[in-house]
């Protein structure tokens, strides 16, 4: 396949030649972002799953770094996290660093052939150089339920237990699982939760984390699982729900069973989650891509795009509390943004295309019905099946912003994530047009 300069994103990760999906380990170490990710070393199609690594230092320009955990032929190294271990809980580091140990927890995917094969465990590496290069924890797995599908570990450090908190999933259960550990290395269950919300995909790569309430001094607890299948636009996505964490169970907010919430709208927003080490703010990073097609990109040689990164929080609406995504999104970002202020009884269409005006995409703002669309039916190549056709997104009622309902689209190469209303609502679609999108009118 031909390289295809104009699809290249500047401002969202992509590597160099090689397949990537699921952000990993995301994590700030003495002003430097550390981007790890799911890959493939040896090409650009999905197989002997590794861990690879991109430093940045404005979350816009980031440079790819070798590969920091190798798949080893009987275990693939599938996702998890990486936490600053700043009081040396694992014991990993020694009194002469000069910084503290990084800890990557991770999933071990052992191989039919390996023993425990055809399981999942959750592993440890650490690192005492910056996550430079890291050493394999040689007591490996630290936690093994003996499960085919018990993944995607995330980890925190929750303060007013002190202790160390993981979120992983069982998978086909459709469950988030949480344990506790004081030094990394032993845990013990603490609760279940699920299934809930959407369950007609396997659950994977989940995330929990505190943000302020924006207008308030409270805060609220996000619980944060990706779906293979059934997400808003077909295909996968993610979904989140909002309420409080004791250090042992979340707790949904209301009544009933917690109704079906997504992280963003569009068809390629999956497997987000957040950095560690960032105090003050909530950052997070998503793979730009959907499982339904992702093996099926027409970009070469590289396959495989992040999100940019959000900062969020909570807002108060009529309807409960609002997950608010705002793009970092620096002004010397080399992308093209095109924003519009719509009344709340109005409509406003931006159309992208080529200089040669082929191959549109459309996003439409309908106030006044209450939705944001993006339709990318006619925008260059089309795949087949749930790639094409047109995502919606309903806008929040009565959101705090005022009589006007805003809207940012932001085009990078293959990659469109449309912000509307503050970023209450998000949708993020990759488009393949025969060229790039250069032309934008407003109707």
């Amino acid at each position: 396949m031909p390289e295809t300069h104009h699809l290249r994103p500047r401002a969202h990760f992509t590597t160099a030649s090689t397949w990537l999906n699921d952000p990993n380990g995301l994590v700030l170490v003495d002003g430097t972002y550390h981007l790890f990710f799911q890959t493939n070393p040896d090409g650009a199609v999905w197989g002997t799953m590794s861990w690879g690594h991109a430093t940045s230092q404005d979350l816009i320009t980031w440079v790819e770094q070798p590969v920091a955990l190798r798949h080893n032929g009987s275990e693939a190294i599938y996702s998890g996290s990486v936490v600053v271990d700043h009081d040396n809980t694992s014991g990993f580091g020694e009194p002469s660093d000069d910084a503290p140990t990084l800890v990557a927890v991770y999933t071990s995917h052992y191989e039919p052939h390996a023993p425990r094969g055809g399981t999942e465990a959750q592993s440890l590496a650490w690192s005492r150089d910056g996550g430079t290069t890291w050493t394999t924890y040689p007591d490996n797995p630290v936690l093994d339920r003996g499960s085919s599908d018990f993944r995607d570990p995330k980890v925190f450090w929750h303060r007013p237990t002190a202790s160390w908190v993981m979120v992983a999933v069982e998978a086909l259960e459709r469950q988030v699982v949480v344990y506790r550990s004081w030094d990394l290395r032993t845990w013990e269950h603490a609760s279940t939760f699920g299934p809930a919300g959407s369950t007609e995909g396997v659950w994977e790569c989940p995330d929990l984390f505190e943000v302020p309430v924006a207008g308030t001094d409270g805060t609220a607890w996000v619980l944060v699982a990706s779906v293979g299948a059934g997400g808003p636009a077909g295909g996968s996505g993610t979904q989140w729900w909002v309420g409080s964490f004791d250090g042992v169970t979340f707790a949904p907010a209301g009544a009933g069973p917690p109704p079906v919430r997504w992280l963003d709208h569009g068809p390629d927003h999956y497997a987000a989650v957040s950095f560690d080490n960032t105090p003050g703010r909530r950052l997070m990073v998503g793979w730009a891509g959907n499982w339904a097609y992702a093996t099926d990109v027409p970009t070469s040689p590289w396959v495989g795009v992040m999100s940019l990164a959000r900062e969020v929080d909570l807002v108060r609406t009529s309807e409960g509390p609002a997950l608010r995504q705002r793009p970092v999104l620096p002004a010397h970002a080399d992308v093209a943004r095109h924003t519009r202020a719509v009344p709340a009884e109005g409509v406003a269409t931006l159309t992208l295309t080529t200089d040669e005006g082929r191959d549109p995409l459309v996003v439409t703002v309908d106030a006044a019905a209450g939705v944001l669309v993006l339709d990318r039916s006619r925008c260059g190549d089309q795949l087949g099946g749930p790639f094409s056709g047109v995502a919606t997104a309903p806008l929040v009622a009565q959101a705090p912003a005022g009589p006007t309902v805003d809207v940012l689209v932001v085009v990078d190469g293959c990659v469109v994530e449309v912000y509307a209303q503050g970023g209450l609502v998000t949708l993020t679609a990759q488009v393949f047009p025969s060229a790039m999108l250069t032309t934008a009118t407003w109707t």
